[in-house]
């Protein structure tokens, strides 16, 4: 079995830093684990006390994680379509995923609702949820996760119409600022029927919420 090579990470001062990591395509994890011990220091921490030393190489193995789609393209997962004569809504619902906000990057977390009206073709339903992973993994607000996703849905499948619903939970308002545990936020993306008809859009809500609504 192959092994996979680790990458040397050094400091400022040549020394190698604990935990270094096998490489990941656009992240430079040297760069990362610099920043990180500058900022422990900056707080008034001890970089080099024993619980920190591999923290570093720790975030920086995180961040490449997290933000693994700014390095994949979520058209990949649309590009096998089945055709079938299936003229009524798609929807999965309740796609949860784990995104990070580009103001403060703190986590948000929630679900996605994502439905669309098919023209002729339909493409498995995992592909959905991958375009929600890829989508997530980037620096994010919610708004615009919402609207990227209903575009791309739009352009690969060419489908009647779309409907993007998120619910999220934004730390970034739970446990700093106002503080406010249990506030959801929920943006919506209606594209082709689902925008210009009342009564497609009404139906989409209510096969989302049901009588939660």
């Amino acid at each position: 079995m192959a092994t996979r090579s680790k990458v040397k990470v050094h400091d400022a001062n040549g020394d190698e830093l604990a935990g270094a990591s096998p490489a990941a395509p656009g992240v430079d994890q040297q760069r990362i684990q610099r920043a990180v011990r500058e900022i422990l220091a900056a707080i008034g921490e001890d970089p080099e006390r024993e619980g920190l030393l591999e923290t570093p190489a720790r975030v920086g193995r995180m961040y490449a994680e997290l933000f693994s789609g700014l390095h994949d393209d979520p058209r990949q997962h649309l590009q096998k379509s089945f055709t079938e004569k299936y003229d009524e809504v798609v929807l999965v619902k309740d796609i949860s995923f784990n995104s990070m906000c580009e103001h403060h990057m703190l986590p948000f977390m929630g679900q996605a609702h994502i439905g669309y009206l098919p023209d002729g073709k339909v493409i498995g339903l995992s592909k959905l949820a991958r375009v929600v992973e890829v989508i997530a993994r980037r620096p994010q607000v919610q708004e615009r996760m919402t609207e990227s996703i209903a575009d791309l849905l739009v352009d690969e499948l060419q489908a009647k119409g779309v409907a993007v619903v998120i619910e999220a939970t934004h730390t970034c308002m739970t446990i700093r600022g106002i503080r406010k545990p249990g506030s959801v936020a929920v943006t919506s993306a209606m594209r082709g029927v689902f925008r210009s008809h009342l009564s497609s859009r009404s139906e989409i809500m209510t096969l989302i919420y049901g009588d939660r609504r």
